[in-house]
């Protein structure tokens, strides 16, 4: 029998990506999640969430370190804050002995990754890290038609319109807020450049690598994340490019044993969504393609086309299920926590991606 089993959830950090995915996915599979506390530094937020959640002002906080030693029920944490926060409410979380979902990029810096991963070692908790494209059904199928194939050529192409685009369009009523404290700006500021410090101590007078390390530790993520899923880390990034004056223009490319793996990602004025992964081989060309992941019910979809012995042209399309990954991957995250079922966006995996987001600021060549 299925687990039945219902987790109490707290939320932290009440924005975008809380009111467009995860407070709706979790309010609408209420036979496994109850969300019971919500921590967020704007007030306006919490009482906005609050009301759609039905979680009273009480468990309302602005301060984790009072959320998590509140006699509030908690069984795991979605981690939803500002980048340069991740590590350290994931860390304060898995010390209160809490599972902890955390959105991508799970950390900053490969320091904070390793003691992610002490943390979650020394608590037995699980740290599920949110890269929602990995748990679509369609690259499940992928990885299978790939398996034993010489690969031939790699495309990784993210060529996307603004969220806004997306989200004004999921029917989710987003509000944005903006009574923070004043002293927030500066404190996540100066995280980032402390971090940038850190991970590139000798480009840190070019005012362009913040915004870069950003983009390539957020949006990039999903794709470098989903790559290394089909086909592994690459050896080395031999060439990258950057617009001038810009963090969402990009192009690398990778060196895989035996083929080149190209990388392309934009954040444009055009609200379309381009996001696949194509994989060569000798006679077949294999696309898995995403869709904007905040309006539920566009499917992923696995795209064949080959040549058959005949000589015929045969192109296949596969759509495994209407199911959007975020609805995936918290049915993962489900069974990882309750039936202890092993997952694979670990801390340790997800240190990768920082590795390689350094790996492509080294190799640029603008």
């Amino acid at each position: 029998m299925p687990s039945q089993k219902v987790l109490n959830v707290a939320v932290i950090g009440c924005g975008e990506v809380a009111q467009c995915v995860h407070i709706p996915n979790l309010l609408m599979d209420h036979d496994h999640w109850k969300i019971t506390a919500l921590c967020d530094l704007s007030p306006q937020s919490l009482q906005y969430c609050g009301v759609r959640s039905s979680v009273p002002p009480e468990r309302h906080f602005t301060a984790v370190p009072d959320m998590l030693s509140s006699t509030t029920p908690i069984d795991v944490v979605f981690v939803l804050t500002a980048d340069q926060y991740h590590a350290e409410h994931v860390m304060a979380c898995a010390d209160a002995g809490k599972h902890v979902m955390i959105e991508k990029p799970m950390a900053q810096t490969e320091a904070e990754a390793d003691a992610i991963e002490a943390a979650r070692q020394r608590n037995g908790v699980v740290i599920f890290v949110g890269y929602m494209r990995r748990y679509a059904t369609a690259l499940l199928r992928m990885k299978e038609v790939l398996a034993g194939k010489e690969i031939k050529y790699v495309r990784v192409r993210d060529i996307i319109g603004r969220n806004a685009y997306f989200t004004a369009q999921a029917g989710m009523h987003l509000k944005y807020f903006t009574d923070f404290p004043a002293s927030s700006q500066s404190d996540r500021t100066a995280r980032i450049a402390a971090n940038l410090k850190e991970n590139l101590p000798n480009a840190t007078d070019d005012p362009r690598n913040a915004a870069s390390m950003a983009i390539l530790g957020s949006l990039a993520s999903h794709d470098l994340s989903a790559m290394r899923d089909l086909i592994g880390m690459p050896e080395r990034c031999i060439a990258a490019t950057r617009a001038e004056g810009e963090g969402a223009w990009w192009t690398a490319l990778f060196k895989y044993q035996g083929f080149k793996a190209y990388f392309e990602m934009i954040i444009d004025e055009v609200a379309i969504f381009d996001a696949h992964i194509e994989v060569y081989t000798k006679n077949e060309r294999i696309k898995i393609q995403y869709d904007t992941p905040y309006v539920k019910g566009l499917p992923i979809k696995l795209t064949i086309q080959t040549q058959l012995r005949s000589g015929d042209f045969s192109e296949q399309i596969i759509r495994p299920t209407y199911e959007d990954p975020y609805v995936l991957e918290l049915k993962e995250l489900y069974a990882a926590i309750v039936d202890a079922k092993p997952y694979k966006t670990t801390p340790a995996d997800a240190k990768n991606d920082i590795l390689l987001a350094k790996m492509i600021m080294g190799a640029l060549v603008d």
